[in-house]
């Protein structure tokens, strides 16, 4: 009989699987006492690495004063507003809004019911059309599935949403060309402002500007999916911020408790909120049952905590160079053939590597004890923003091995 639980994003068959039991700083280790590097921080995740005792201290005084509540109308509780405002507070809104919820895919639903809701508040309801961008990753619920640029995550599932539009996701001018067709139909767009899952690609020059000019001139509203790349993982506390391009909604999660605790959101601007506050007997009929829950809550504000006390934002850029001084010496000796990143957030396109030889190539590398992440055929790094250099230099060595001994066998 195989095991009771269905793993996420694998072969229902499998059953080759590592059993973590361990994680301490930025190691992990399974339960035959192997220790791993994690060079992934989790799943992108991991900003202050694991099991920091602020934070198992914060969750747990939080569980001994108010274990549980919900956020629906009439309750609250004072750490789920207290999380709301740091998050606002390092946001690039500082007259925004926060909705909580539990995970990315979450927020990214939330954020597409917004999309269309608030041109039917604003008498648009003709406004349905949202258009997504090739090899964007944003979560698996249903919207999120729709959202989808990695059409192996979009297909296979049925119908999903309708009116959504697919965008190239580098030449800005396929966007405009849509937006000339649809403009007045059009609600938004959603993008990373970094590409993550789909391989790790920064946006090209201008790319983003592009899509804010053509939002504003089409009266669309704009999403930045930073569920990835928000707390301090690009260098700053948001990409939007590292970019100078401020959307209209900022979805996130993963670095927001790095991990401690489910929790994601979206960060509203104060153009939509005018929007949904301007009519009193508007009821916001959405929200999920752990919404604000006070131990997500107490989490977040522990964690922001620990990366402005620490300086990890800063810490980010240091880690970035050191990541992309090791890669680049593997590409300028051929080892790979394109290098990828910003902040502390990076990707090796493993020169002639097949999506089978990249996978071969994360295995090899876990086997000597650093745990990576594979994308056709490149391999992504997103390491706890309190990794020492030695263990960096590790990471790039550990690869190059790796490489040498699947590609050159």
């Amino acid at each position: 009989m195989l095991p009771a639980l269905l793993h996420a994003f694998s072969k229902p068959t499998s059953e080759n699987f590592k059993t973590l039991v361990r994680s301490e700083g930025v190691r992990v280790w399974d339960e035959n006492g192997k220790e791993y590097i994690d060079g992934l921080g989790g799943l992108w995740y991991c900003q202050v690495g694991h099991s920091r005792p602020e934070l198992i201290d914060a969750i747990t005084e939080q569980l001994k004063k108010l274990s549980s509540y919900h956020t629906f109308a009439p309750m609250g509780s004072d750490v789920s507003d207290a999380a709301a405002e740091r998050i606002r507070s390092v946001s690039p809104f500082p007259d925004g809004r926060v909705f909580l919820c539990c995970s990315g895919s979450e927020s990214v639903d939330s954020a597409i019911k917004l999309l269309r809701k608030v041109p039917i508040l604003k008498k648009q309801p003709e406004r349905q059309i949202i258009l997504r961008r090739g090899r964007g990753y944003h979560g698996v619920n249903i919207g999120g599935t729709t959202m989808q640029g990695i059409p192996a995550n979009r297909e296979g599932w049925g119908d999903l949403l309708p009116n959504v539009i697919e965008i190239d996701p580098t030449n800005i001018e396929d966007a405009a060309s849509i937006f000339v067709e649809h403009g007045d139909r059009i609600a938004g767009v959603v993008t990373e402002p970094v590409q993550g899952a789909g391989g790790v690609f920064p946006p090209e020059p201008g790319y983003l500007e592009g899509l804010r000019r053509l939002c504003d001139d089409h009266q669309a509203l704009l999403v930045f999916d930073e569920v990835i790349t928000g707390f301090g993982r690009t260098g700053n506390w948001f990409a939007s911020d590292t970019y100078e391009v401020k959307p209209d909604l900022i979805t996130f999660a993963k670095g927001v408790t790095s991990g401690y605790q489910p929790l994601g959101g979206v960060i509203i601007n104060r153009k939509v909120c005018d929007v949904l506050e301007s009519d009193p007997d508007f009821t916001f009929m959405h929200g999920y049952t752990y919404s604000g829950h006070p131990a997500a809550s107490a989490a977040a504000i522990a964690n922001i905590n620990i990366i402005e006390d620490e300086g990890l934002v800063q810490r980010s850029k240091e880690i970035g160079d050191r990541i992309f001084r090791g890669l680049e010496a593997l590409r300028e000796d051929g080892v790979v053939s394109e290098v990828r990143g910003v902040g502390a957030i990076w990707a090796a396109q493993v020169a002639n590597a097949s999506t089978e030889q990249g996978l071969e190539i994360r295995d090899k590398m876990t086997e000597m004890g650093v745990i990576c992440r594979a994308i056709n055929g490149a391999l992504a790094f997103c390491p706890p923003l309190v990794i020492e250099e030695n263990d960096i230099d590790l990471i790039i060595d550990t690869a190059a091995k790796a490489i040498e001994e699947v590609i050159v066998k």
